[in-house]
């Protein structure tokens, strides 16, 4: 990592062009503080004037260690770092844990139907909450405020209903190995048919707003082109790679969850540009609508049946038990204290988040502690794009191409 403060631009030189070494372009620091990186992203531009030759990102300033404090944890205290990770996607984080989990210990075909279907449905409410984030926030950065304020309106609703399942409105662990924390409550239903019925008429309102807007459009088409080549070379994901016209969604290519049994589209772009990867993302939060609707009519069909395994190895018992069963109590705190015994083995499974492929690898080695955890997440993979997107373009585009790639730089440094 490049240290800001220790690091001087003489001893960066060599990261430029000729030019820089010339002293003919100027070196700039935008960031760490900068609004918009999206965080605490520091960006080396090499500048001629208002273009942008050369851009070097320097990523680390958040770096919190998740990886290592999980392996240093059983497997379900483990389940509470991963919400850090890309704090707009906290249930998806949830997810891909859980699913790991269960994979490495042999469960996953124990996981009852309900909680497949609730979690399906949080999911992808979920990532209409991070597009949200991301388009009030894209549209900010080039000067639409109020499309900011409405977003962050109808984020709100999503956020009470995470509340109204797990008590938190971000860091949930609400999705965790072996199923859910609890069932959800009886107007969970109620909440979220209200929602899916009043938001598509709100979409209409922000691409009223934005779609056809020629001064979006000037900021938009044409800059930060990733062609279709470049996009698979570089290892993109998600609206990223769909905006470039490659047709790839994990939820299609390797369906989990209930994804098989729905009926829904991928959205593709074949321009690559910053309103391409906006129309994707806006035409996904329809899609997710779709999802939701069908799901939450499955829920209906599944109405008293349980959302964790029985298998008391991996989940505590219920209240129930514990008040009339003194090894019951036993087995609950060693859940908690202890936590069980993954075998030994190693797996890697992936989901599709709002930013692309969110993938976990985890080892485990016969103890109740995983021996490694990594994530694979897509903010990290689709960053390393930003040198090739910005070449050519002028310092305002610059700001425009960062917010297309919808970064979290929690799920950056990790």
């Amino acid at each position: 990592m490049l240290q800001q403060m220790e690091i001087t631009v003489d001893e960066l030189r060599h990261l430029f062009t000729e030019r820089a070494r010339a002293g003919e372009t100027m070196i700039l620091n935008m960031g760490p503080q900068h609004p918009s990186t999206h965080g605490v992203l520091r960006l080396m531009l090499e500048l001629d004037g208002e273009v942008v030759v050369n851009c070097v990102p320097d990523i680390g300033f958040l770096h919190t260690g998740v990886e290592k404090n999980m392996e240093a944890k059983n497997y379900i205290k483990a389940a509470v770092m991963v919400d850090r990770l890309d704090y707009l996607n906290t249930m998806g984080n949830n997810l891909v844990y859980a699913l790991a989990v269960e994979k490495l210990v042999g469960i996953q075909d124990q996981i009852p139907e309900r909680a497949q279907v609730i979690r399906t449905i949080l999911v992808e409410l979920q990532r209409i909450a991070s597009h949200l984030v991301w388009l009030g926030t894209h549209a900010l950065d080039l000067a639409a405020m109020s499309v900011f304020l409405y977003c962050f309106r109808e984020r709100e609703l999503i956020l009470e209903i995470f509340e109204l399942v797990s008590g938190q409105r971000m860091m949930t662990t609400y999705i965790r190995p072996g199923g859910l924390w609890r069932d959800v409550p009886e107007d969970f239903y109620d909440a979220v048919k209200q929602f899916i019925d009043y938001f598509p008429r709100r979409i209409d309102q922000y691409e009223a707003l934005l779609t056809d807007n020629p001064l979006f459009k000037q900021r938009t088409v044409g800059i930060g082109v990733l062609k279709k080549e470049d996009a698979i070379r570089w290892g993109a994901t998600g609206p990223v790679l769909r905006g470039s016209g490659i047709k790839y969604d994990i939820r299609k290519a390797r369906p989990y969850l209930i994804y098989d049994a729905l009926d829904f589209d991928i959205p593709v772009r074949e321009e690559g540009d910053v309103y391409a990867r906006y129309l994707v993302r806006m035409e996904e939060m329809r899609q997710s609508l779709k999802i939701v609707r069908q799901a939450l009519e499955w829920l209906k069909k599944t109405e008293g049946q349980p959302v964790r395994t029985p298998n008391r190895k991996f989940v505590p018992p219920p209240k129930s038990e514990l008040a009339h069963s003194m090894e019951a109590v036993i087995h609950h705190f060693k859940y908690w204290t202890e936590g069980f015994k993954a075998p030994k083995g190693a797996v890697y499974v992936a989901v599709e988040s709002p930013r692309g492929e969110l993938g976990v690898y985890l080892e485990g080695n016969g103890g109740p502690k995983p021996q490694r955890v990594h994530f694979r997440t897509p903010s990290f993979a689709n960053l390393q794009l930003l040198p090739l997107l910005a070449k050519g373009h002028m310092v305002a585009d610059l700001v425009a191409i960062i917010g297309s790639i919808d970064i979290v730089l929690g799920d950056v440094d990790r």
